[in-house]
């Protein structure tokens, strides 16, 4: 059963950057993209660079090692190096608490 978990407070994240979060015993990355949150697997596929501390550009993010880059929406890898997309989480609000859906 999918349970969500708190993983930040909705001011711990500013607009246009990330955040290195866990949930569950995952690595996540939390991006805020203009109020609005998401969270992805936070190693890159290529070479497990964190990918919360990327550049975000709209609702892509570059890893900082070799410049994969991954639609934070869905997880999907948008090309070379990374092989494979990264998984994706739902995200509430509830509050001022920001949850990740964790399987």
């Amino acid at each position: 059963m999918a349970t969500f978990q708190k993983v930040a407070e909705v001011g711990e994240v500013a607009p246009g950057t990330g955040k290195a979060v866990e949930a569950g015993g995952q690595p996540i990355a939390l991006f805020n993209v203009g109020g609005a949150f998401y969270a992805i697997g936070d190693a890159c596929t290529h070479r497990g660079g964190s990918l919360s501390e990327g550049s975000l550009d709209g609702t892509t993010v570059t890893c900082p090692l070799h410049a994969a880059r991954f639609d934070v929406t869905t997880g999907r890898n948008l090309g070379p190096p990374a092989p494979l997309q990264v998984p994706s989480y739902k995200v509430r609000i509830e509050g001022n608490e920001v949850q990740v859906e964790i399987p």
